[in-house]
C-alpha cells in the first residue's frame, strides 16, 4: 500500500489578502442589500405577515434586491473565510459558483439574441402586467417611473398602455382624478423651460 505525499506550497500572502479585500467589500455589499430588502418588507408589513407576498400585485423589486444580497452574501462569505483560512473546499465553491454564474450569464445573453422576438414580447408582457399594479406597490411604482425617466419613454409601446392601469382608465365609470392620464415620469421636461429656469438660478447667483 503506498501513501503519497504532496509537497507544501506557500500561498502569496499579497494574493491571499488582495482575495481577502476584494471578497470582504463582496461580503459586507450582500450585507447591505440584505438589510436593505428586510427593511423594505418591514415597512410594507411582509414580515409581520408573510402570506402578504403571495397577494402582491405585480413585480416587487424587493426580491431581486434579496436574491441579490443572498448571492452576494453567501459567495462574499466563502471568499473571505476560504482566503483567510486557506480552506480549499470554500475556495473550489468559490470559483466554481463565479464561474458557473457567467456562463449563466452567457447563455441568457445568447438566447435573448436568438429568440429576440420572444424575449420581446415577454418583456412587453410583464411591463403591462406591472402597469396595472403599478399604484399598488410604492417600490413598483418607482422603478416604473426610474425606467420612464431614464429612456424617456411612457409605457411599454405607448402612453395608451396606461389605459390597462385602473387609476388612469380613460372610461366614464372611472372616478379616479388621474383618469385619461399618465404618471408624471411620462412627461419630458421642455428645453424652453429648463434653459430659463437655468439662466434664472445663474442671474441670481450673480445678483445674490
Amino acid at each position: 500500500m503506498h501513501y503519497y505525499r504532496y509537497s507544501t506550497a506557500e500561498v502569496s500572502c499579497c494574493y491571499k489578502y488582495l482575495l481577502f479585500s476584494y471578497n470582504i467589500i463582496f461580503w459586507l455589499s450582500g450585507m447591505v442589500l440584505l438589510g436593505v430588502g428586510l427593511w423594505a418588507w418591514s415597512e410594507k408589513g411582509i414580515l409581520s405577515d408573510i402570506t402578504k407576498v403571495t397577494r402582491l400585485h405585480g413585480f416587487d423589486p424587493v426580491w431581486l434586491v434579496l436574491v441579490v444580497g443572498v448571492v452576494m452574501f453567501t459567495l462574499g462569505f466563502a471568499g473571505c473565510v476560504g482566503a483567510l483560512r486557506e480552506n480549499i473546499c470554500l475556495l473550489k465553491f468559490f470559483c466554481g459558483a463565479i464561474v458557473l454564474i457567467f456562463f449563466m450569464e452567457l447563455a441568457v445573453a445568447v438566447l435573448a439574441f436568438l429568440f429576440q422576438d420572444w424575449v420581446k414580447d415577454r418583456a412587453k408582457e410583464f411591463l403591462e402586467n406591472n402597469i396595472k399594479a403599478y399604484r399598488d406597490d410604492i417600490d413598483l411604482q418607482n422603478l416604473i417611473d426610474s425606467l420612464q425617466k431614464v429612456n424617456q419613454c411612457c409605457g411599454a409601446e405607448g402612453p395608451d398602455d396606461w389605459n390597462l392601469n385602473e387609476y388612469f382608465n380613460c372610461s366614464a365609470e372611472n372616478p379616479s382624478r388621474e383618469r385619461c392620464g399618465v404618471p408624471f415620469s411620462c412627461c419630458v421636461p421642455d428645453p424652453a423651460v429648463s434653459l430659463f429656469l437655468s439662466d434664472k438660478l445663474l442671474l441670481d447667483s450673480f445678483n445674490g
